[in-house]
């Protein structure tokens, strides 16, 4: 009989844990990760997205990882990780190298030495206390002439290259990789949360024309553009679905878990005016909007992309979401919608499971990884970038 693959994601969030794992399956001439189990608990000792209490954290994520083994049947020692709140940050950069073969032509040296040079080119003031997790190829350029495709092969002189950074807080990526270490499990990865969201909530299509992925979640709002089937921005705003709480239960004179119900449309009543409410949430979405909007100008990208807007995460629930994305931005919108296969006992029925099941998309071709576009993208933090990391932990 042969051994199982079992791929386990888990997304350390804010306001939840979630774990996903799958098994490995063929079907139509294609493996595919077929959901076996889950587990989802609220996020204890997190604080917009990074470590506040090291035993509180451990205690959730230990939690939902019983809970997924329990699910599933599965033992989970190993999972794909995400990494996202307010620690989670993008910038780019330019790099030059000389060619160095005689004969001229550019070879893989040359393009990890422009590589290498791009990543030696981000300020001091971006990169201190922060890793690398990312490093995204935009553009190549040889003899200051724009490159199409792959660069290798082609003769010149001078290489350069424009790369998109994703980088992270030192310390917090350090404090789960030490919790993961305590409870047992080995991180085979870890990916940015819009990264690892995007493989299961956008298509092909919606990449290469250009669209935008809008993650709200409970205490950030995290977005990544694409455009040409590549991340080409990401940014987190500190800001999301705990504040529209907050300013319901300032609004309505309220306490905080009954204006949570009311969020969720778990309160109804004449007692309560609509219009009011729709206002209260209407303002802080629109907040929201508007520093998307100022980020979509700084890249030169507002109202410029075809495919739109796409919103998934806890906020793409509000039943006026769609609408106001369309208006305040000018662009397509829509709000993602998660198609997963495996067991219909599973809890995964919308996309606020979206970063977890992309875990285990990214898990399942992690030795096919071009054919998803992520390329080089996931190799930056392959198995040795944890065990280079490993050895600095206490």
């Amino acid at each position: 009989m042969s051994k199982r693959h079992i791929i386990a994601g888990i997304d350390i969030g804010t306001h939840n844990i979630k774990v996903i794992v799958a098994e490995k399956v063929k079907g139509n001439e294609r493996y595919f990760p077929r959901i076996i189990g889950a587990g989802k608990v609220e996020s204890r000792g997190l604080r917009h997205g990074y470590i506040a209490d090291k035993n509180d954290a451990r205690k959730s994520i230990t939690e939902a990882l019983k809970q997924a083994e329990k699910s599933s049947g599965a033992e989970i020692n190993k999972v794909f990780m995400s990494i996202g709140g307010v620690g989670l940050s993008a910038t780019t950069s330019i790099g030059k190298s000389a060619v160095s073969r005689a004969d001229m032509e550019v070879s893989e040296t040359d393009i990890s030495s422009a590589n290498q040079a791009s990543e030696n080119e981000i300020p001091t003031s971006l990169s201190l206390n922060r890793k690398v997790i990312h490093a995204v190829p935009l553009e190549y350029k040889l003899d200051g002439h724009p490159v199409l495709g792959d660069p290798v092969g082609l003769k010149g002189s001078s290489l350069e290259v424009k790369t998109l950074f994703i980088t992270c807080l030192e310390h917090h990526l350090n404090d789960l990789i030490q919790i993961m270490e305590d409870i047992g499990v080995d991180i085979v990865d870890v990916i940015a949360s819009p990264i690892a969201s995007s493989f299961v909530t956008l298509s092909k299509t919606q990449k290469i024309a250009g669209c935008i992925l809008a993650n709200i979640g409970a205490e950030t709002t995290s977005i990544v553009v694409f455009e040409n089937n590549i991340p080409i921005s990401l940014e987190v705003f500190p800001i999301g679905g705990s504040d529209i709480t907050n300013d319901i239960a300032l609004g309505l004179k309220i306490p905080l878990e009954e204006a949570e119900q009311i969020k969720l449309g778990g309160i109804t009543g004449s007692s309560i005016s609509k219009k009011k409410l729709d206002e209260i949430i209407s303002a802080r979405i629109s907040d929201i909007f508007d520093m998307i909007i100022s980020h979509l100008k700084k890249i030169n990208k507002n109202e410029l992309l075809p495919a739109g807007i796409i919103i998934t995460g806890g906020g793409a629930g509000f039943s006026l979401i769609e609408d106001m994305a369309k208006e305040n931005l000018n662009l397509p919108s829509s709000v993602a919608s998660l198609t997963t296969i495996g067991n219909e006992n599973t809890p995964i029925k919308d996309s606020t499971w979206s970063v977890a099941y992309g875990l285990c998309i990214i898990g399942l071709n992690e030795e096919n990884e071009d054919s998803l576009g992520i390329g080089k993208m996931v190799k930056k933090t392959k198995n040795g970038f944890i065990a280079w990391i490993k050895q600095f932990l206490p």
